[in-house]
């Protein structure tokens, strides 16, 4: 298996487990939902579903963040940062990764399986509400997330060196995004001319082009 391969493959777990979690917001949002038309309607609150919610919204964060990594997605404050070569950048990026990333993500698998695993000890339920529901299981993704962070934190850092050695960013898995969308609604829109869509959707992709904090080079499609 050559690195870019790997690099492709630890992508496609991100990726696939950050869609998979995205599920959860029907759940959550069938739970709010649910809740209000009992609280407002029927004047019967359910004092569980508000642990119910949190496990579901945290759930869904924790998982999603090796789905962010993986499509650069993380917040970046970019006022120097876009303007350095691919070199630079990586060397950058390296050095944050190695000084804080590794240490910081391992810190929380570590201290995640002890707290998950003290929670499964006990039969930790939630004690926000009376009677409140178990949450070991939601204590267990702790763990799970940070190792999923760590596995595509090293990707990255293979990236890093990669660019270091090449002077390009090496190819990841492209996601669907929102200015993909937005040129599918363009392009089957009846209201405006062909000229006109293939103008909106050429300058929405050099917006997104200028705007992007580092190259991609090479965005394979998912």
């Amino acid at each position: 298996m050559n690195v870019q391969h790997f690099l492709l493959r630890v992508d496609a777990i991100s990726v696939w487990v950050g869609k998979a979690a995205a599920w959860l917001i029907i759940g959550l949002m069938a739970l709010v939902c649910i809740e209000v038309f009992k609280r407002y309607i029927m004047n019967m609150p359910t004092a569980w579903i508000f642990d119910a919610s949190n496990m579901f919204y945290g759930t869904l964060f924790m998982l999603a963040g090796a789905y962010a990594l993986a499509q650069n997605a993380h917040v970046r404050g970019d006022f120097l940062y876009s303007s350095m070569r691919p070199r630079t950048q990586a060397a950058l990026d390296l050095a944050l990764y190695i000084f804080f990333f590794l240490p910081g993500v391992a810190a929380l698998v570590y201290a995640g399986y002890d707290y998950a695993a003290l929670s499964w000890r006990i039969g930790e339920h939630s004690t926000v509400t009376a009677e409140g529901p178990p949450i070991y299981y939601f204590k267990s993704v702790i763990p799970v997330a940070g190792a999923l962070v760590m596995l595509q934190g090293l990707a990255e850092i293979a990236r890093c060196v990669i660019c270091l050695r090449t002077g390009e960013w090496p190819a990841r898995l492209k996601d669907v995004e929102e200015l993909d969308v937005v040129a599918e609604q363009l392009a089957h829109s009846e209201h405006i001319d062909a000229e006109t869509r293939e103008a909106a959707i050429g300058r929405a992709q050099e917006i997104e082009r200028a705007a992007r904090q580092r190259g991609l080079g090479g965005d394979i499609e998912t």
